[in-house]
């Protein structure tokens, strides 16, 4: 029994090429032999033979619960003649789009389903009950999918559908016939399409009378969508309306719509060619044609359904616009960056929203309400109302979080976060924030390793730069000033206990939706170390890994970072999306300098009669999104760091160092147990019972993962994770960690899958991943292909990690 599911694109002339001999991808040992490739066939035999079977039981197991005369219906095929195929006017992306686009268009859906399993349906058919309550109508209702039938299918309206999709999309002699092929039990709908030859734009004109209106068109068309040349698209023909609506109204014609504009389109001109005109429509209003400046701007911080002209006896003017709060929530000055548009200003909608996003963006405001009335002295006018209607001022937010980690840790946090939004009467947020944790070793050979925190965090943010200087923008975005601190404690129990004491001053702005700048003026910290037991001691006195010594080092940084950001992932319509942040921290750098600050010589400077640590720090990451189908993404990172110790410093403090490993990390490696290089801390364990975290001044890491949708709420992984860190300076306790020419043979590698639900409130991720690189091995042996066995107890134990965790690992 042939049996066929979903829908499927049918070209005459294949898209797809192949690959010259030779260029495949080939795995072999060391030795020179092909790694485990019997294996590796006989599981994609299983797979194959799963897949045979679960897409016949599939289907033979609904099918039977269809009535006499019902057909499951499985899908439809598109099948495009080889004229659209051979066109060398259709790009790849172009033909894609098309594709999913008329997919998209088709009713019914078939039933949802995955390798060949309709799920769904089979939940649908095993639940099926005449209750309204109970488990099983539950079930049915929650999971089940009922089953959809070819005499669903409209192949008349479907072929409707198409055809006016493709001639809406430069395809004028479109033909589209439909019909079912059947079976038994089963049916799919069969399209042939004849798109028929595309017609391109000739000649566009726009109007040419002297009015004002006329002439504003006239000079809009510089960045016309509708260009020579370019395929007819009725949706470019709406968006180019848009577009010159957009630009009217940042020119003062508050009154003019889209609508107002008609294109004309000529098919008769020949040669497969359109002539376009765009006219003003004729019954377009006076009002429509008229350029409106600002008069009066008037602003209602607390607004409510009770607010009317009445209160405007209780106004102030502050500057260029009134503000009309009877009950002083909030001084005047606060909406001095808010209100982009002065009296006099010709009306622009770019400035327009620009104000109402800054005034949302303010913090105190959940909704920003807004009218235009024609001023009545004089029509050309506009006064300007502002309804802002306020958040409560005061929130309390309680936090309850449980967590596992790939280094055997099982914990448990509380967050208790009390925020003002509107502390000082001028729109800054105070907030004070609370937290309490714990972390309890469940395995391992370990002791002492449970770990408890806690900390207090406090910060005022101000909605503009507090500076000497007067920056000025008309964008959308305010500026904020960040001022912050904190305290808090880490006890490791039996071992240690650290002391952190933070602070930090900077600004916050965005240049536009795709880029913004973080700059921290100060940054201060200081880590002290108490309570040291006298086994961890000892254990440092004797180890040969210095990290157990670093980390109970006193700490103590001072200096400016900052961060750039460019992304447009915010613009989720785009096939291909990108972020990429690059940060420098900087501590003691001019104050070293000028004191002759040198470690290595000895000259070690202190500051409040505390060494303080010396370092450039510099990051980098890199994130890419393919959407290779409507259902499914290609994810890939690609992280590099590294941090430079000098003058009062020979190593990073460890609370900048770098760290790899975990369930954000590479996922085939526990967390922070690798590296340094080549360095293996269990090769230098010495009995210790101190299995200390690995830490590094540089690191690289990258990530490409393959995110299918598999069905209903759940998405599936399909991952590979690379990297390592390094030492900067050489360390006679931790050989191999220095970085080197080497770098490259010293990546460490591992490989997984993943499943992801989508609760709409988080996402829970879980992955499984396994080493595939281990770099502290002997050159040659590093690649562990060879050492997979799924089937032995002690090889699952030490290879196969698992990690829980909210949200994509990026």
């Amino acid at each position: 029994m042939q049996i066929h599911t979903g829908r499927h694109i049918i070209l005459k002339k294949s898209s797809v090429k192949r690959l010259p001999e030779g260029h495949g991808s080939r795995v072999g040992s060391r030795h020179g032999r092909g790694f485990c490739a019997g294996r590796t066939v006989h599981i994609l035999s299983v797979l194959a033979l799963l897949y045979v079977i679960g897409t016949t039981l599939s289907g033979c197991s609904n099918t039977k619960y269809l009535a006499e005369g019902q057909k499951l219906y499985t899908g439809s095929t598109l099948d495009i003649s080889k004229q659209a195929v051979d066109s060398a006017e259709i790009t790849s992306d172009e033909r894609k789009d098309l594709e999913e686009q008329m997919e998209e268009l088709l009713r019914p859906v078939p039933n949802s389903s995955f390798l060949g399993l309709r799920f769904k349906l089979w939940v649908y058919n095993k639940t099926k009950t005449q209750k309204t309550k109970g488990i099983k109508h539950w079930l049915n209702q929650k999971f089940g999918e009922p089953p959809v039938l070819v005499s669903d299918v409209n192949l008349a309206k479907n072929s409707e559908v198409l055809q006016g999709y493709l001639q809406n999309n430069s395809y004028f002699q479109a033909a589209v016939d439909g019909s079912l092929d059947t079976t038994a039990k089963k049916g799919r709908a069969v399209y042939q399409i004849q798109p028929g030859p595309s017609y391109h734009i000739a000649s566009v004109s726009f109007p040419k009378a002297k009015d004002s209106l006329s002439q504003a068109i006239k000079r809009a068309t510089g960045r016309s969508i509708l260009r020579e040349g370019r395929k007819y698209n009725l949706d470019d023909i709406k968006d180019e309306r848009v577009r010159i609506d957009n630009r009217l109204k940042n020119k003062g014609f508050y009154f003019f719509a889209p609508e107002d504009l008609l294109v004309k389109v000529d098919s008769t001109v020949g040669n497969h060619q359109v002539d376009m005109n765009v006219v003003v429509k004729p019954e377009t209003s006076d009002k429509a044609r008229r350029i409106y400046k600002i008069d009066s701007i008037f602003l209602y911080p607390d607004y409510s359904l009770r607010d009317t002209a009445r209160h405007k006896s209780k106004m102030k003017q502050y500057g260029w616009y009134n503000v009309v709060d009877p009950h002083q929530t909030i001084k005047p000055y606060a909406f001095k960056n808010t209100v982009l548009m002065h009296p006099g200003d010709i009306y622009s909608r770019s400035l327009h929203n620009n104000s109402i996003n800054r005034m949302i963006n303010l913090g105190p405001y959940k909704f920003v309400k807004n009218k235009f009335v024609q001023h009545k002295e004089d029509s050309a006018k506009l006064d300007v109302y502002y309804y802002l209607t306020p958040y409560q001022g005061k929130s309390l937010q309680l936090e309850l979080q449980g967590r596992t980690t790939s280094a055997n840790f099982m914990g448990s946090q509380i967050n208790i976060n009390w925020k003002n939004r509107n502390a000082f009467k001028g729109a800054e947020a105070f907030t004070v924030s609370l937290f309490g944790s714990t972390d309890l070793q469940m395995g391992g050979s370990n002791k002492g390793n449970n770990v408890y925190q806690g900390g207090i965090k406090t910060g005022i943010t101000w909605p503009r730069f507090i500076s000497p200087f007067d920056f000025k923008s008309d964008n959308a975005y305010i500026p904020h000033t960040n001022l912050s601190l904190g305290y808090s404690i880490n006890r490791r129990v039996g071992l240690y206990t650290l002391n952190s004491f933070t602070g930090s001053f900077g600004y916050e702005w965005r240049e536009n939706e795709k880029r913004s700048h973080n700059l921290n003026v100060i940054n201060i910290s200081y880590v002290n170390p108490t309570g040291v037991s006298p086994a961890y001691a000892d254990s440092v006195a004797h180890s040969q890994n210095p990290t157990l010594a670093h980390v109970i080092d006193k700490q103590f940084t001072f200096g400016p970072s900052y961060s750039y950001t460019v992304t447009n992932t915010a613009q989720a319509f785009k096939r291909n999306t990108y972020y990429y942040n690059a940060a420098i921290d900087l501590s003691a750098n001019l104050y070293g300098i000028i004191t002759g600050a040198n470690a290595r010589e000895g000259k070690i400077k202190e500051l409040f009669g505390q060494p303080f640590n010396q370092y450039v720090k510099i990051e980098n990451e890199f994130r890419y999104f393919r959407r290779i189908s409507r259902k499914s993404k290609l994810a890939a990172r690609l992280m590099a760091g590294v941090g430079i110790p000098y003058g009062n410093s020979t190593i990073l403090p460890y609370s900048k160092q770098f760290f790899i490993g975990g369930s954000n990390s590479l996922r085939g490696f526990r967390a922070r147990s690798l590296g340094p290089g080549t360095y293996n801390v269990a090769d230098v364990y010495n009995g210790s019972d101190f299995f200390p975290d690995q830490s590094g001044d540089i690191k690289i890491e990258g990530t490409v993962e393959y995110r299918p949708h598999l069905f209903g709420f759940m998405e599936g992984a399909v991952f590979a994770d690379f990297g390592n860190i390094w030492l900067f300076n050489s360390n006679a306790g931790q050989p191999g960690g220095v970085f080197n020419g080497q770098f490259i043979n010293q990546m460490a590698a591992d490989a997984g899958v993943g499943l992801r639900f989508d609760l709409t409130v988080l996402i829970l991720r879980l992955d499984v991943g396994m080493p595939i690189r281990k770099p502290w091995l002997e050159k040659g042996d590093r690649w562990v292909f060879d050492q997979i066995d799924f089937g032995s107890n002690s090889w699952r134990k030490d290879n196969l990690i698992f990690n829980i965790a909210i949200g994509y690992p990026f």
